[in-house]
């Protein structure tokens, strides 16, 4: 056993060409937790509010119809901001929509939405992308605040008991089919079936 941990003791401190095996190993490790902290410190940035709305679109445009809606202020004061509605909370989920957002930094950069009207003119594909990522994750978003097991059915209007009980507990349909609009104004929805 003695000569074992020896020979182990003699691999890791063996010179590579330069630095021995123990040294490698550590520099990498320290290294990881560098470079962890460093792409967990980026990723937290970029998932606040402050950093969504830097840009002057976001800042003049969909942040300026959420305020009055009650997913901003309300008598609780919980409040959603844009990570909470537009971005998973798990990580893996979370990774792949921010290489998905990633696109709309992209267009931005490259004059797409760039401007309020430019945002505005592409304001309904954004809004059907992102309609149907809800509707795909069955509204995983919506479901961390808002979970039907916890509805009482009995508080909520007629037709909001009936909805809800027939496709939220059914599994038909899923949040986001229903509430379009909930925080930010409706594209142009002209030849859109099923739409007044």
């Amino acid at each position: 056993m003695l000569a074992r941990l020896k020979e182990w003791w003699r691999i890791l401190v063996r010179p590579s060409a330069y630095f021995s095996l123990g040294f490698l190993t550590m520099g990498g490790f320290i290294a990881g937790i560098v470079f962890w902290g460093g792409f967990n410190t980026a990723l937290e940035a970029t998932n606040t509010e402050t950093f969504c709305i830097s840009c002057h679109e976001m800042h003049d445009n969909v942040y300026q119809e959420l305020r009055p809606t009650i997913h901003y202020t309300n008598r609780s004061g919980v409040r959603a901001t844009c990570p909470d509605c537009h971005v998973p909370h798990g990580w893996t989920r979370k990774i792949a929509r921010k290489m998905q957002a990633s696109k709309e930094v992209w267009g931005w950069l490259f004059g797409t939405i760039n401007t309020s009207e430019a945002f505005l003119a592409k304001r309904r594909e954004l809004a059907e992308r992102e309609w149907a990522r809800l509707h795909a994750n069955d509204s995983l978003e919506c479901r961390n605040c808002h979970g039907e097991d916890y509805m009482d059915f009995t508080r909520q209007s007629p037709r909001a008991a009936e909805a809800h009980s027939t496709f939220l507990v059914s599994g038909e349909k899923t949040c986001i089919d229903c509430h379009k609009g909930i925080a930010h104004e409706l594209p142009d929805m002209a030849g859109v079936p099923g739409w007044q």
